[in-house]
């Protein structure tokens, strides 16, 4: 363990544009909120929410059950990949720490806009606990971005492989493109991580703790393969409320329509693809014979799943107190708060 500060921090009372700026992110919380609920609302309106209800309505809770258990699968899956990566920068831990972290930022991204919140949140504590904010920094950030370049490769690679749903040339050029892209990106890592090695001063220290990841892209490769099988698992996972609705979908149209919802639901647009997600959904799973309604419901109770499975976090959030300078030496646990403290010493 580096007990090294990267950083010496000196506490300043908050200026009032501070205070208005940490203002903010809630009212982009709730402009995203509501502009998930509009969406549904319109799409609701447009397509007759009746049918939607009923289909709501039929679903069966083993099936429902069974999703949000893989859900919460994935995000061990997740934990893992994001400590392997930590770990090519030098930051070491248990995978009980890791987990317990990134379930409390789990739940944080419920209550904070996009998933900026939760990855702050286990960052810090990551980066508390070992004394290296900005590891932990570049280790989420990594993290984020090679999840997300392996959503583009995944869903490149269905487009190209399933051919049981004719989705328009268009849109599969589109989702070709963007995988070719990402994945060039990914080979150029070593060229772009040499040009960030001759920047100085602030540039050069901002980019110095990304720069393990990009000179060694193959050292990945491991986090690479489990972000495969998350995208995977997150596709299973629906394709199993589908069959609690009743739908006969093929698992083949999940693993090619799921991915590539999921890259326009990614946009921080609205809070967790609420609105975005079923809009894409009425489109694509329409090319698969599903109807509106059940292409909508399907969405919604997805929503519902992730949502659910998001609340699990609060026992972390709640047990798993944010380290101090106390524990660089000392051994920490995740999950444990001594009997005396309380929810607001322990964030402290």
């Amino acid at each position: 363990m580096n007990n090294s500060p990267e950083t010496t921090l000196t506490p300043s009372p908050p200026s009032p544009d501070a205070t208005a700026r940490r203002r903010n992110p809630y009212l982009a919380f709730a402009l995203r909120a509501g502009a998930g609920v509009a969406v549904v609302t319109v799409i609701l309106w447009r397509v007759d929410a009746r049918p939607v209800f009923h289909a709501l309505a039929s679903e069966r809770f083993g099936w429902f059950g069974a999703a949000i258990a893989i859900y919460l699968a994935g995000q061990a899956i997740s934990t893992w990949r994001w400590r392997l990566l930590a770990g090519l920068n030098a930051i070491d831990g248990p995978f009980h720490e890791y987990l317990a972290y990134y379930f409390v930022g789990m739940f944080t991204n419920l209550f904070v806009p996009g998933l900026i919140g939760g990855d702050a949140a286990r960052a810090l504590y990551l980066g508390r606990r070992h004394n290296r904010i900005g590891a932990a920094v570049a280790s989420v950030v990594y993290d984020r971005g090679i999840g997300l370049a392996a959503l583009f490769w995944f869903a490149a690679a269905a487009a190209l492989t399933i051919r049981t749903i004719a989705l328009p040339a268009a849109l599969t050029r589109a989702v070709w493109l963007a995988g070719a892209l990402t994945f060039a990106g990914w080979l150029a890592a070593p060229l772009i991580g040499r040009a960030a090695t001759n920047l100085g001063g602030r540039a050069g220290r901002f980019v110095e703790p990304i720069l393990p990841y990009l000179r060694r892209p193959l050292a990945t490769v491991p986090a690479i393969i489990l972000s495969l099988v998350l995208q995977a698992s997150i596709a299973a996972a629906q394709f199993l409320i589908a069959r609690g609705l009743g739908l006969p979908t093929p698992l083949a149209a999940f693993m090619l329509c799921v991915p590539i919802a999921n890259v326009v639901a990614s946009l921080p647009v609205t809070l967790n693809g609420l609105g975005v997600r079923e809009a894409a959904y009425l489109i694509l799973f329409g090319y698969a014979g599903v109807a509106r309604p059940d292409a909508i419901a399907l969405g919604l109770l997805w929503f519902a799943a992730t949502t659910l499975g998001g609340m699990t976090g609060v026992v972390a959030f709640i047990t798993t107190r944010l380290p101090t300078p106390d524990d660089y030496d000392s051994t920490f646990t995740p999950f444990a708060v001594s009997a005396g403290d309380s929810t607001m010493q322990n964030r402290r």
